[in-house]
């Protein structure tokens, strides 16, 4: 019988932290970034669990979210900023999730709506790890999980322009259980975009981080991230 997503996300999740650890590259004293989202928090889980058994010690944590914040904090595990002093702006380790990987490990984040300081925490560590189901390997990007764009509200209509100039559908992402658009931690909105023919993620993300009112958009290029992504007959592949 086929391994549920769910179940799929905690293996890929745990076998991660594991190994990490079993492999030396995640130790004591680390300064680590966790990510946002169904994949990420499991990992999170698991992260804490091996702090709680005396396996690591004065770990460092930084969160991308108030959801992952929340979860560390719950669990006794301190929170800090990229700002502060012992962090000191940049991370050992950053594992997150991820809504697409493509062949070359060129990712879409974003679903959960925290791709910007998910992309800050990334960009700003010596090494990305990514824990996925297997549902979330694609051949290319832009047809079908929508890649998400942080924007300042102000500039919607501009930047949805600029972005069909660039072949983009977009729509502007309502809430859950909230009337109106959601807003995301850094007080902006998110457009959803799809294009009718896959695009070059590298290329897109540079050209439309380059369109005025733009905060990030959820492709993930710069840093190819280690993969750990579970299988439908309950094996974990390190990639």
């Amino acid at each position: 019988m086929a391994v549920s997503k769910d179940e799929q996300k905690v293996l890929a999740a745990t076998k991660a932290i594991d190994t990490l650890i079993e492999q030396g590259r995640i130790f004591s004293g680390m300064k680590i970034g966790l990510g946002t989202g169904s994949t990420a928090m499991p990992a999170v889980k698991r992260l804490c669990e091996r702090i709680a058994d005396g396996t690591l010690k004065d770990i460092k944590a930084v969160a991308t979210s108030f959801q992952t914040a929340v979860a560390l904090q719950d669990n006794g595990v301190p929170v800090y900023t990229l700002n502060d002093r012992c962090i000191g702006g940049h991370l050992d380790l950053a594992i997150d999730g991820a809504d697409e990987i493509g062949p070359d490990k060129t990712l879409i984040k974003g679903g959960g709506a925290a791709l910007l300081r998910e992309k800050i925490v990334a960009y700003n560590s010596s090494s990305f790890v990514i824990v996925a189901d297997s549902s979330k390997a694609v051949k290319d990007h832009g047809t079908k999980f929508p890649l998400p764009v942080e924007i300042i509200a102000e500039a919607r209509v501009p930047v949805t322009l600029a972005l069909e100039k660039l072949g983009a559908k977009c729509t502007l992402r309502d809430g859950v259980k909230k009337a109106g658009p959601v807003i995301t931690d850094n007080g902006n909105m998110i457009l959803d975009c799809v294009w009718e023919k896959s695009v070059d993620a590298a290329f897109m993300e540079e050209e439309i981080n380059k369109i005025t009112g733009v905060v990030e958009c959820g492709f993930f290029t710069k840093l190819p991230p280690t993969v750990f992504i579970a299988t439908e007959d309950g094996n974990v592949l390190e990639k």
